[in-house]
């Protein structure tokens, strides 16, 4: 965790000093065309003698989110990289993460009409660091890098109207769920002392942001996966939804919320703070919400 922080605090520091810097205009003769926006975000929040009541607390989070595109005649080939890591600190519990995702996107095409594309798409996922279930005395690790990790693949079609709407279809998607620790195998869906669980189905990724006037846009991503060989009608579905306000050049206020069903995955049953079982039904909810700075190129 110490080491995770040394990062945190680095990452900040070059964002920090980069975001003085003009940002640089987009040559569209290049058939590669690179696009990053690197956000932190901070809350705080801190009493004394407040009659109600209430706990000091302050959270950062640092995203960095890169886009490699390449375009020639008819072939695309789209990758993004997203890199997200945030740390809440409250008086009473000390230093906690409240967002670790690593994901990697791409998707390459060959354009069969004005707007579908012929496709094969990669996707990655996986976190950086160690999660704790700090309802139990110690504290247990529930997951960590690689553990669990998701890697899918397949061909399939896209529509793609603009760079704001888009959507693609694979019918025949391998996936693979990766446990590096085989402490939490059955965690994440595999049988005990397994590392690796392979499935096969249908993938189906959307994308669409709208600005819903200056300086305010909605985004909403959504991936859904059906897997052909274990109860195919059980989807798990990934949600994401962001409201950017942009303040100007550089101060924006950014609202989030991600919502993950999976049926694979245990999620513990929490009763006056302690854990009583576990469940495969439960919908995960992830919120963020933080003014910060955002450097663009």
């Amino acid at each position: 965790m110490k080491k995770i922080k040394s990062i945190f605090l680095i990452a900040l520091s070059l964002i920090s000093f980069r975001s003085f810097s003009q940002e640089a205009p987009t040559d569209t003769s290049k058939t590669w065309t690179i696009k990053g926006e690197n956000t932190f975000l901070i809350n705080q929040s801190s009493f004394s003698n407040w009659a109600a009541g209430g706990v000091n607390s302050f959270s950062g989070n640092l995203t960095l989110n890169y886009d490699f595109n390449y375009k020639k005649d008819k072939w695309s080939w789209d990758n993004k990289v997203l890199a997200a890591y945030g740390l809440t600190f409250q008086k009473e519990s000390d230093w906690r993460k409240n967002d670790d995702r690593l994901v990697l996107n791409s998707l390459l095409g060959h354009k069969a009409s004005e707007y579908w594309l012929y496709t094969f798409f990669l996707n990655f996922n996986t976190q950086f660091a160690d999660g704790f279930d700090y309802t139990k005395t110690p504290k247990e690790r529930i997951s960590r890098f690689l553990a669990p990790a998701y890697l899918s693949f397949g061909p399939g079609f896209a529509y793609k109207k603009s760079d704001n709407l888009r959507f693609n279809l694979s019918p025949t998607a391998v996936r693979f769920v990766f446990v590096n620790d085989t402490l939490l195998s059955t965690r994440y869906g595999l049988d005990p002392g397994k590392k690796v669980r392979t499935e096969f189905g249908a993938s189906f990724d959307a994308y669409y942001k709208v600005n819903l006037m200056e300086n305010v846009s909605f985004e909403n991503i959504l991936k859904l996966y059906s897997n052909y060989l274990d109860k195919p009608q059980n989807v798990d579905i990934d949600y994401t939804a962001n409201l950017f306000m942009k303040v100007n050049k550089f101060i924006t206020v950014n609202a989030g919320v991600q919502m993950i069903y999976d049926d694979n995955t245990a999620i513990p049953v929490i009763k006056e703070g302690k854990e009583i079982g576990k469940r495969n039904s439960a919908l995960q909810i992830r919120q963020i919400v933080g003014a910060g700075v955002t450097y663009k190129f």
